[in-house]
């Protein structure tokens, strides 16, 4: 299965419980990096347009947690959670946690591919313990969390603000 984006690429392993994300970016690697482990830059661009973020706990270093809950326009709220594994320049490994179903854990890597001329090329494979629990991830509303969130990191990409 792929959800097709103009941006970015999502599919679904068709065997495996594997989804993997796929989008260029007017951005350096480590410009990149810089927009998934600084605080203040990470929720000015995280997840859907409707929703704002804070941060309950943000300790971007190997073996570091983190927090971040997610509030509508009615105050309901969406919490997430995980461990940093891996820190590189041009790669991150972390868990990622949705408090509303805390059984589903996925392991994802961001590896970002260096295409010169201050682009790059973010690719993210997330791995679940099930096709089950794939297939909620991505019906849960991702598609619009990733590009709405997306669009907001390229705009703060244009600004100038990384």
């Amino acid at each position: 299965m792929t959800i097709a984006h103009p941006e970015t690429a999502i599919e679904a392993h068709a065997t495996l419980p594997l989804i993997t994300l796929t989008r260029d970016f007017a951005a350096t690697p480590a410009q990149l990096v810089r927009a998934h482990l600084d605080p203040e830059l990470f929720v000015r661009w995280i997840g859907p347009d409707r929703l704002t973020t804070r941060l309950e706990l943000w300790e971007p270093r190997r073996g570091g947690g983190y927090r971040y809950v997610q509030t509508d326009t009615y105050g309901s709220e969406y919490a997430f959670f995980g461990s940093f594994h891996d820190i590189g320049e041009t790669r991150l490994v972390q868990t990622f946690t949705f408090e509303g179903f805390p059984d589903g854990v996925s392991l994802d890597t961001m590896l970002i591919e260096d295409l010169g001329d201050g682009r790059s090329r973010l690719h993210t494979t997330s791995l679940v313990d099930s096709i089950e629990g794939r297939d909620m991830m991505l019906a849960s509303g991702m598609e619009s969390g990733v590009n709405e969130g997306y669009a907001k990191l390229d705009k703060l990409l244009a600004d100038g603000a990384l």
